[in-house]
């Protein structure tokens, strides 16, 4: 546990520091649960990368309970570059899941001495809606739906974020253990809650200039694979790393060959 300011943060080591190479530091998805469920594609890096995870404020092991002012985005952003600072780590590589991926920008923009590189995991630079018409048409995600509505939420998700169905079971048995955080959705939904990007992300990663790279299962269903395609053309320099026959948690269908993607990237090879 580290206090950073008001508030305790849950904060998890994988393999040891290292004088040759860079930390690797963790940003989560959601926010509804902590960093736990990202377990499986990090700790294949862990024999020779340092990797640095922790609980969003609101979620998993950090503190709960806190007031909505302080469930913001901007408080995790602070969070995240005090964290690194009080572990002497900086500057770091950093991996944003989903969510997290958005708050990895907004760090970039805010912090941008903290960022060396920047793997952007299963996220998009753009709008929510800009997804629409890759969506459009494509039958899938509408029978998934009917199957999560056939079973009464029991299958939590599952058939949205795994593309194989095989799959499901242990997926849904994964995040059973997870505790659901503070953070509203409905805040979203009200407009309650601050963008997680301030300005136009695609314009603040060209600008960022560092290496980038974009890690995508073929198959997600939240955030269409084109959308990556559409951030890797925007960035020249940009590396594009595609998980085939994987959804949206494609480190948890295919861990080693997404950890190993990672560890190319990292130039750890």
């Amino acid at each position: 546990m580290v206090r950073i300011g008001e508030v305790m943060l849950f904060v998890r080591d994988l393999g040891e520091r290292r004088s040759d190479r860079t930390s690797l530091l963790v940003l989560h998805g959601g926010p509804d649960v902590g960093h736990s469920y990202l377990l499986p594609g990090l700790e294949p890096l862990a024999h020779d990368h340092h990797v640095v995870l922790f609980d969003f404020r609101g979620c998993g092991r950090s503190s709960r309970g806190l007031a909505d002012d302080a469930l913001q985005p901007e408080y995790v952003i602070e969070d995240a570059h005090e964290l690194i600072g009080h572990l002497g780590l900086g500057p770091v590589d950093v991996l944003g899941f989903s969510t997290g991926g958005r708050a990895a920008i907004e760090l970039v923009r805010r912090f941008p001495r903290d960022v060396r590189r920047l793997i952007l995991a299963s996220t998009s630079a753009y709008p929510a809606s800009d997804a629409d018409p890759y969506l459009r048409g494509w039958n899938e995600p509408q029978r998934r739906q009917a199957m999560e509505d056939d079973a009464g939420g029991a299958l939590r998700n599952s058939t949205f974020f795994v593309w194989n169905l095989d799959l499901a079971p242990a997926y849904v048995a994964m995040v059973e253990n997870l505790d659901d955080g503070d953070w509203s959705y409905e805040r979203w939904l009200t407009g309650a809650m601050h963008p997680w990007v301030n300005g136009n992300a695609e314009q603040i990663l060209v600008e960022f200039g560092g290496r980038v790279l974009i890690l995508h299962g073929a198959k997600d269903m939240g955030f269409p694979v084109q959308l990556a395609e559409r951030l890797h053309r925007a960035l020249p320099d940009s590396e594009l790393a595609i998980i085939e026959d994987a959804a949206h948690m494609c480190h948890f269908e295919k861990p080693e060959t997404w950890a190993d993607r990672i560890h190319s990237f990292l130039g750890c090879g």
